[in-house]
């Protein structure tokens, strides 16, 4: 059977993607594999970039080069130094990975020696060559650009690096009739209470999973939300009917250290349990959108913003650092654009 894998960056992850003609035992089999997922957007079966899976499926990749002595001491350094100023463990990793990327396409190069010139050589060859997205390069270049600015005093200009142009692409947004029909499919008090969590508060679902039951404050009226991304706590507003359904579940499932705790009491609520979640559910709710945990965040703001809620308290409401980022919601609310009068009316 005829089949091929590559390296893909999928929302700014490394991923193998497989690819073969649709067949049903060759599926099962995928299946199985531990981190296999399917992309509705890029109808393709995926895995996690390990070792393993590059040896099983024959990848030759320029980073399964080793990595010099020199390489190994830098990433050292500067994982120590990331952890100095308190990045976080996931920011950590993102970067050293993406400058060992860098250091391992030129490991028989001193790092000294490194010019501008070998970025943009590195973007060519290793990035477009091997089709990895503009997110997943930007993030490359951020690496570069802090271990170089910080860490090492070379022949390369910080300032003079460029980053790649960015798609502009729009966020996906649920009608109100879609996210009610979704979540009212799922039969489970908990699983009810943390999709509803997440749109009624425009949740990311690391910040639901990370939740106290101490973190909701039933007389304000608020839910805490601690060390959000990019290490910023903020509140968000509850619904009086959240906060009875939260009542319900609370008294059914006791949680003792989390507020959505696993099999395991005490332990934190997975990703991918989660992420089963919002599959049950919009199937359920015959949704045929490839929707996620993410498009209940994005409709949460958009309905806000057709509602008639200030921006500014939107920006706050989500924790972006900039308006601009709060901006993008402004190009698919239908508020106004619902308003205007087809030419093709009066034909």
């Amino acid at each position: 059977m005829n089949w091929s894998a590559k390296i893909i960056s999928h929302k700014g992850e490394k991923r193998i993607a497989v690819y073969f003609e649709k067949n049903k035992e060759l599926i099962e089999r995928i299946k199985k594999l531990e981190g296999s997922r399917w992309s509705q957007s890029l109808r393709v079966w995926h895995l996690p970039d390990t070792e393993k899976y590059r040896n099983q499926f024959q990848i030759i990749f320029p980073e399964t080069k080793l990595i010099n002595e020199e390489g190994i001491e830098a990433i050292a350094k500067f994982t120590l130094w990331l952890r100095s100023k308190r990045y976080s463990e996931k920011t950590i990793i993102t970067y050293c990975d993406g400058l060992k990327s860098f250091l391992v396409f030129y490991n028989k190069k001193p790092i000294q020696s490194i010019t501008n010139e070998d970025v943009i050589i590195f973007n060519n060859e290793y990035i477009i060559k091997n089709k990895l997205s503009e997110s997943y390069q930007n993030q490359i270049v951020n690496a570069i650009k802090l271990y170089f600015k910080i860490i090492r005093e070379t022949k390369i200009d910080i300032e003079k690096i460029h980053r790649p142009k960015r798609a502009k692409t729009l966020p996906n947004v649920l009608s109100k009739e879609e996210v009610k029909a979704i979540l009212e499919a799922p039969t489970n008090i908990k699983h009810k209470m943390m999709l509803s969590l997440l749109y009624s508060c425009g949740l990311r679902s690391g910040e639901l999973l990370a939740l106290e039951p101490k973190h909701i404050d039933s007389k304000r009226n608020i839910v805490l939300l601690k060390n959000s991304k990019g290490k910023k706590d903020r509140i968000a507003p509850l619904s009086p009917k959240i906060l009875e359904l939260l009542r319900s579940y609370y008294l059914m499932y006791k949680p003792v250290k989390y507020l959505f705790e696993g099999n395991i009491i005490g332990e934190q609520y997975s990703e991918k349990s989660l992420q089963s979640i919002i599959k049950q559910s919009i199937k359920k709710a015959s949704i045929k959108k490839p929707v996620t945990l993410h498009w209940l965040r994005h409709s949460y703001a958009t309905h806000l913003l057709e509602s008639g809620t200030d921006l500014r308290y939107i920006q706050e409401l989500l924790g972006h650092s900039s308006s601009k980022t709060t901006e993008i919601y402004t190009h698919v609310s239908t508020k106004n654009i619902q308003q205007i009068k087809s030419p093709f009316d009066d034909l």
